[in-house]
């Protein structure tokens, strides 16, 4: 119990520090959203690095490098998360913080549904109340673009299925993580490279506060996802995906009220029907706990 605790923690954490990152990704929108990412990645391995040279886990690192199946796992996290970073990061920059706020909103229920499918986790009737709450505000949202939100469903899918693969791997999360990020930093090495090269990079462009941010992207990135990876192993992947809920809620409250993007009746409703289902699944949850205290 002491353990799902500390998760939960953990994971609320994570949602609010991600939740409040558009504001600092919105002050490098002069840069390139691919250098952005590719920044976000060399700079989220040098920190680890160091962590891992602090806590002198380097024989550790050695025994997880050995260990294929777990590798096969970080390499498919890694790509999972890539992928998610630069769609993310594309958004925001490009002024759609509400649509990342729709895949966000999204993601917590495919998030509880892998956890059904694959770790057989069991969901009582009021949690499927909750479930199935959320999803018409989900459908309500998704219902005013007219049309397939694809980006909204890039991020969603993306981020469940490196909650749900993060489930399975074994290592310590700072372990897990460096190995992850450094899978994908030889490509982002290149294109900062390449970019430089042409003179289009930050490193020749930009004033010294847009680079000291860029590296700043590193902390950024890694802190939250330390806590996460820290939490998904400590709570079932139902619990996980309604904290996720924090960070697409102040995703659309940055949109609306500090970025001033549209927010119609629409999203009234959907924000409505999101937040009853929290509070029923919050009441499922101490229903629960008062139950277990009972017997």
């Amino acid at each position: 119990m002491q353990n799902q605790k500390k998760g939960l923690i953990y994971s609320i954490a994570a949602f609010l520090i991600w939740g409040l990152l558009p504001v600092y990704w919105k002050l490098l929108a002069s840069v390139n959203a691919i250098e952005i990412l590719a920044n976000r990645i060399i700079w989220a391995l040098v920190i680890l690095i160091l962590i891992l040279i602090w806590n002198k886990k380097w024989p550790e690192l050695k025994t997880c490098l050995k260990n294929k199946k777990e590798l096969l796992f970080l390499l498919i996290s890694s790509i999972m998360i890539g992928l998610n970073w630069g769609i993310y990061i594309y958004a925001v920059v490009s002024g759609k913080i509400l649509e990342t706020s729709l895949g966000y909103y999204i993601n917590p229920l495919l998030a509880v549904i892998i956890g059904v499918i694959f770790y057989k986790e069991k969901l009582n009737n009021l949690t499927k109340a909750a479930l199935g709450i959320a999803t018409i505000g989900v459908l309500v949202k998704a219902l005013q673009f007219g049309q397939i939100p694809w980006l909204s469903l890039a991020l969603a899918i993306t981020f469940a299925l490196y909650g749900g693969i993060k489930k399975s791997v074994k290592a310590e999360s700072s372990l897990g993580l460096t190995i992850e990020t450094a899978m994908l930093a030889p490509l982002a090495l290149a294109y900062i490279i390449y970019r430089q090269s042409i003179g289009l990079g930050a490193y020749v462009t930009e004033n010294i506060w847009i680079i000291l941010l860029l590296i700043g992207g590193g902390l950024a990135t890694m802190f939250p996802l330390l806590l996460f990876s820290s939490a998904a192993k400590k709570v079932p992947m139902s619990t996980l995906g309604f904290t996720q809920y924090i960070s697409p809620t102040i995703g659309l409250f940055l949109g609306v009220f500090i970025y001033h993007e549209q927010f119609t009746t629409g999203d009234l409703i959907s924000f409505a029907l999101v937040w009853l289902a929290l509070a029923i699944y919050s009441y499922a949850i101490s229903s629960k706990k008062s139950l277990s205290k009972n017997k």
